[in-house]
C-alpha cells in the first residue's frame, strides 16, 4: 500500500490518521521484530468496521485511539496476521482488561494469531501495563501484550532526531508537546524546528502534511503565536521555495479546519468530564459552550488534575 494522503479526521484520532499513512514505518519503529517476517510486497488492510463491530459492546473503558490491521507474513500465502493498536493518552485503571477482551473477540471472530501492541501516551511513569491474568482454584488465562511507554524515549531525545522513522519525529513532537505545557513560546519554537527537520531530510510534500497535522494537533498554539509560527514558516518555505504547508490549498484547509475547531474541541472536553464525573448539569455545558479555544485547550489539559466538580466549577468561576 502506497497511499500517503491522510484520510477523514475523527474529533481525537491523528494517531489514527499517522499509522494508516505510515502503517509500515509504525511496524519498523514500534515493533521491529515483526517487520522481517511480513509480506510487505502483499500489502496490508485496515479493518475499522470489523473493530467497531467487535467493540460495540465491550467499552472496558475509552478509546483513545485504536487500529486492527490485516497483514501476511512471509511464511505463506495463506497464512496471515491481525495486528492491533491501542494508543493510550491518560491511565486506565480497566486498560489491561480492555485489551484481553478487545484481543479475545478479535481471535473469536477471525481465529487468527494477533500481535497486540499498547501505546502508551501518558504522564505517569511508573504506570506500565503489560498483561491481564485471572485465576482461581488452579484455573488460569493470562493475556500478554507489547506495552511502549513514550516516556522512555526522553533520554533518546536527540538520536530521535536523527531518525528517518516519521514515527521518530512523532514522538519527539509528543515529548516535546508535554514539556511545554506551560511555556508556548518554547513550543512555537520546536514545532518550527521539527517542521524543518522534515524538509531538510527531503521529504515529499504529502509525508510532509501528514506529519505537520499530527504535529500541528499536538503542539497546538493560542492564536497569537499560531500567526508567528505561520508567519515564520512561511518565510522558511519560501527561502526553500517548497511552500507546501502554506500553500492556498493548505489556508483553505486551514480555514475548514478551524470553523469546526471550536466545536470538536468543547465535546472533547465535555466527554472526558462526563467521563471522569458523570452526567454534567445543563448550566456547565453551557459554561463549557461559551468557553474560547484557547480556554478549552487549557480545560482540557487541566481537568486530569481535578478530583470532584467543585474543581471544575471553581475552574469556571474564574473564567
Amino acid at each position: 500500500m502506497s497511499e500517503t494522503a491522510l484520510p477523514n479526521t475523527d474529533s481525537d484520532s491523528p494517531w489514527k490518521e499517522l499509522i494508516e499513512v505510515f502503517f509500515p514505518e509504525f511496524i519498523r519503529f514500534f515493533l521491529p521484530v515483526a517487520d522481517p517476517e511480513i509480506a510487505w510486497d502483499r500489502g496490508y488492510e485496515f479493518l475499522d468496521k470489523e473493530l467497531q463491530q467487535i467493540t460495540a459492546d465491550a467499552e472496558v473503558g475509552r478509546r483513545y485511539a485504536d487500529k486492527l490491521v490485516k497483514v501476511w507474513t512471509t511464511a505463506g500465502l495463506e497464512t496471515w496476521v491481525l495486528v492491533h493498536v491501542e494508543v493510550q493518552g491518560t491511565r486506565d485503571t480497566a486498560f489491561e482488561e480492555r485489551m484481553f477482551v478487545y484481543r479475545y473477540r478479535i481471535y473469536d471472530r477471525f481465529r487468527k494469531p494477533t500481535a497486540s501492541v499498547a501505546i502508551l501516551a501518558d504522564e505517569q511513569p511508573n504506570w506500565r501495563p503489560d498483561a491481564f491474568e485471572t485465576q482461581l482454584w488452579g484455573s488460569s488465562d493470562r493475556s500478554q501484550f507489547v506495552s511502549i511507554k513514550l516516556l522512555d524515549y526522553q533520554d533518546q531525545f536527540e538520536q530521535l532526531l536523527q531518525n528517518e522513522n516519521p514515527f521518530a519525529i512523532a514522538v519527539a513532537a509528543h515529548l516535546k508537546a508535554l514539556q511545554t505545557k506551560q511555556d508556548r513560546v518554547l513550543r512555537k519554537q520546536w514545532k518550527l524546528e521539527l517542521l524543518k527537520l522534515l524538509y531538510e531530510r527531503g521529504m515529499e510534500r504529502e509525508q510532509i502534511i501528514g506529519l505537520f497535522k499530527f504535529i500541528d494537533w499536538l503542539l497546538s498554539l493560542p492564536e497569537g503565536l499560531a500567526l508567528e509560527f505561520r508567519n515564520e514558516l512561511s518565510a522558511y518555505e519560501q527561502e526553500r521555495r517548497m511552500p507546501y504547508i502554506t500553500s492556498i490549498e493548505r489556508i483553505g484547509r486551514e480555514k475548514g479546519r478551524q470553523e469546526g475547531r471550536q466545536e470538536g474541541e468543547t465535546l472533547l472536553v465535555l466527554r472526558q468530564l462526563s467521563r471522569r464525573f458523570g452526567q454534567l448539569p445543563e448550566q456547565i455545558r453551557t459554561q463549557i459552550a461559551a468557553l474560547p479555544i484557547s480556554q478549552l485547550e487549557t480545560l482540557g489539559e487541566e481537568l486530569l488534575d481535578f478530583s470532584s466538580m467543585n474543581d471544575l466549577e471553581n475552574w469556571l468561576s474564574t473564567r
